[in-house]
């Protein structure tokens, strides 16, 4: 009789102020690495909410995409992308194109969509000179700490995101549609509760409401799950804020964020938001070669500013469907 020997158990580092690290011995086979480490991976980041994994040695795209097929399987295609990014063969992504100088506040990928991933996945090829950290916080505890009546409010209303897509900041209606057919777009809309307005310009507006809380798709756990804060006017440096609506007007913003019942969201709310964002933030500096996965529901990430050269890929994995998740409001545009 065969004995197959069991996969070696992993050794997760876990720190305060830090996101849970393991080591790799990957001897120049990183995909091999992951392929034989996949189920110890992905329990810890079902346990943590998130796994950073150094010495795996990533150098290139083509490396990286494998290391990704191998913990999470087919790889999701973007849509409704806020900002550009550059695609390395299927479901592999350049970081989004984001000013080096600007942060990019916590959020949840695509937590504004009725798919989303449950899983993402980051590689650094090159590391920044100084900053550019992948930050995360636990959802969980995150929506623990925001008051219970700002956090009650958002689960009966939903919050509501606003978008104008133009051809001059972030991304175009055919980059975040994958199409310029405009019946397409209204096609994907319809079937997506997504509030369609073609501007005398050519430009593109859309709404759509959303819940903030969910529940995780296997833990069952409340998760304050949105891009609230992120996609909000007030997130903006000021005088990005000011040339914006000196030039597209207030209500042409590339995205804004309000209530669900369409009230603004006021400046210190979003700022109380990242304020208890900023409480439960861990993070650590990346290395070139390292991995970090990520449940996209149980923990929301951020990037901080930097100085350098930073080369950073994503992917996004395990679509989770948001009827899925017990959403508190009926997904509608507005």
């Amino acid at each position: 009789m065969r004995i197959t020997s069991p996969a070696p158990r992993l050794e997760v580092q876990l720190e305060p102020g830090r996101p849970p690290l393991l080591r790799a011995e990957a001897a120049g086979d990183a995909a091999g690495w992951a392929a034989e480490h996949r189920a110890a991976l992905r329990e810890a980041v079902a346990e943590h909410g998130s796994v950073l994994v150094r010495g795996l040695g990533l150098r290139d795209a083509a490396g990286t995409g494998a290391v990704f097929r191998r913990l999470a399987g087919d790889l999701m295609a973007e849509t409704e992308s806020f900002a550009p990014r550059r695609a390395h063969g299927d479901g592999v992504y350049s970081s989004t194109k984001w000013p080096p100088n600007q942060q990019m506040c916590m959020h949840h990928e695509l937590s504004y969509t009725l798919e989303f991933p449950g899983l993402m996945l980051f590689a650094c090829l090159v590391a920044p000179a100084e900053g550019g950290a992948t930050a995360l916080a636990d959802s969980v505890a995150v929506l623990d700490a925001l008051p219970a009546g700002l956090v009650e409010r958002f689960e009966r209303e939903g919050w509501l995101l606003t978008r104008n897509y133009n051809d001059e900041i972030g991304a175009s209606f055919a980059e975040a549609f994958g199409t310029e057919d405009r019946g397409a777009v209204e096609s994907y809309c319809r079937a997506h509760a997504i509030d369609v307005e073609w501007q005398p310009d050519g430009g593109l507006r859309t709404r759509q409401r959303r819940s903030a809380v969910v529940r995780h798709p296997v833990s069952g756990r409340r998760c304050w799950f949105n891009q609230i804060a992120f996609l909000n006017e007030w997130t903006l440096a000021a005088e990005v804020r000011e040339y914006l609506v000196d030039v597209y007007g207030a209500d042409g913003l590339p995205f804004n964020t309000r209530y669900g019942d369409g009230d603004p969201v006021g400046e210190d709310v979003v700022q109380l938001i990242n304020e208890v964002y900023q409480a439960h933030t861990v993070r650590e500096p990346w290395q070139a070669g390292d991995l970090l996965i990520v449940d996209n529901v149980r923990t929301a990430h951020s990037r901080e500013p930097f100085e350098g050269p930073r080369e950073v890929l994503a992917a996004l994995a395990d679509p989770v469907r948001l009827s899925d998740c017990s959403p508190t409001v009926t997904p509608a545009g507005r």
